[in-house]
């Protein structure tokens, strides 16, 4: 690739942790600018959560994402430095200093699932708790014939706690696959993606079949507050009653219709306390009962239930991996500044997405009209016979926070001494050595091809 963003060469130089959805953005407004960037990814290819965190089922929207990612990524300015996890292969410190960049985003997302709420839950980690990141990556990866990671059963009668969007699509997963292996043992060839696509009760009518003929449980969705409180749409905060009623009427209309559609139940007004084992390994989960009183999950004295499952899957939310020299405040990383995303301890390090918010899936659009939201959370669940136009609308936001920072960044940057041509080539020197330790070229369309298996969707 070449180097020059204009007669003389770049000026300053930033380098961009995580290659995803808000690392591209923030790393080609940059370049745009005349900013050489790197993209320091942990993983061969760049596509983060859209790759391995969101189901297979949204593929139009995967291969456009990883599309618009690229097109950002192959840019003369910007070298792609994959297999480097900051923290382990490199310290952020590091490159906040010693290599001699100019400034730090962090793009890195939230990969580690919040801690199950219950006292001694993760003693059941791999027997009978599952945690929804981990599944989620099995779920879009173990039909590939290199598949060597972690490998999770999908018992009948499994149950999620959770209530946000990605808990719906980790209740869809857990019945596509149900189903499917049901179908199987009737001789019947089913594929996940239409099921999915189709739905529950579409899929079997094809075999004359209804959704008690296949002797299912099914998967059932716990949730501590009550179904119109689910974080599925959003409305202003200043709204008044008839608006707040149109919301949470959006949001019970919205999780009805996917109940109907891949037949789970839903259980609101349960907080889980408890997890019940037989011969080591987890044979169910005790849950109080809840009201909720100003917004908040307040558990009723004396109330329980007690629920017998062979697995529990939980979904209540992602927070970014602890990174060494880097505070946190409780489980997220700590920012002296946290509007403009400047990180604490550091003079020039920046965070942009899940890595300041601590939110790991998707988040919902933004818009207040609840036709546009219901839309597009229809189109993205899966919900309006096939149509999923919608669903890209909820990248907009943490697409729109990383142009946004990205812009904050090269205004900062572009009032800083620039950086003398000999340490913009030192610091490519270091750039391109690790690249050459991860036996990455600078090709960055001809490394894409080399480490994406055949058969990955």
């Amino acid at each position: 690739m070449g180097n020059t963003g204009n007669a003389e060469g770049p000026r300053h130089a930033v380098a961009v942790i995580g290659g995803a959805t808000a690392g591209a953005e923030a790393a080609s407004i940059l370049a745009e600018r005349g900013v050489l960037c790197a993209v320091f990814e942990q993983n061969p290819r760049p596509f983060g959560k859209i790759e391995d965190g969101l189901p297979r089922w949204h593929d139009k929207l995967r291969r456009k994402e990883y599309d618009t990612i690229s097109g950002k990524l192959d840019h003369p300015l910007i070298h792609f430095v994959p297999l480097t996890k900051v923290g382990d292969d490199v310290g952020l410190a590091e490159l906040a200093g010693e290599w001699g960049f100019s400034a730090v985003i962090l793009a890195n997302g939230a990969w580690r699932d919040r801690p199950f709420p219950v006292e001694g839950a993760d003693a059941f980690l791999d027997r009978g708790l599952v945690y929804q990141n981990p599944f989620i990556y099995w779920f879009n990866h173990f039909m590939e014939k290199a598949y060597d990671g972690p490998t999770f059963e999908v018992p009948d009668g499994s149950v999620v706690v959770g209530g946000g969007l990605a808990s719906i699509d980790v209740v869809k997963a857990l019945q596509v696959e149900g189903v499917r292996r049901a179908l199987a043992e009737r001789g019947i060839e089913a594929d996940a993606l239409e099921i999915e696509h189709a739905g529950v009760p579409a899929t079997l009518a094809k075999s004359d079949l209804e959704w008690g003929d296949l002797g299912l449980r099914g998967a059932g969705l716990y949730y501590r507050r009550r179904i119109e409180d689910m974080p599925l749409a959003e409305g202003p905060a200043d709204a008044d009653p008839a608006r707040t009623a149109k919301v949470e009427a959006t949001r019970r209309k919205i999780l009805e219709k996917a109940m109907q559609k891949y037949c789970f139940e839903v259980y609101p007004l349960h907080l889980p306390v408890e997890i019940q084992s037989q011969d080591d390994r987890l044979a169910g989960i005790r849950f109080q009962r809840t009201e909720v009183v100003d917004g908040r999950a307040v558990p009723v004295e004396g109330e329980f239930v007690e629920v017998e499952c062979p697995m529990v899957v939980s979904s209540i939310g992602s927070i970014p991996e602890p990174m060494p020299g880097v505070a946190l405040d409780g489980q997220l990383y700590r920012f002296s500044d946290r509007e403009h995303g400047k990180l604490e301890g550091f003079e020039s390090v920046f965070g942009t997405g899940n890595a300041v918010t601590g939110k790991g899936n998707i988040r919902v659009s933004r818009k207040h009209s609840v036709e546009i939201t219901t839309y597009v959370l229809e189109s993205f669940l899966g919900l309006r016979e096939g149509d999923r136009s919608g669903e890209e609308a909820l990248l907009d936001s943490a697409g729109s926070e990383a142009r946004a920072l990205g812009e904050r960044v090269a205004g900062w940057v572009e009032g800083r001494t620039p950086l003398e041509p000999d340490a913009i080539a030192a610091l490519l020197g270091r750039v391109r050595s690790r690249q050459g330790e991860v036996a990455y070229d600078g090709d960055y369309r001809a490394w894409l091809e080399r480490v994406t298996p055949p058969d990955l969707g």
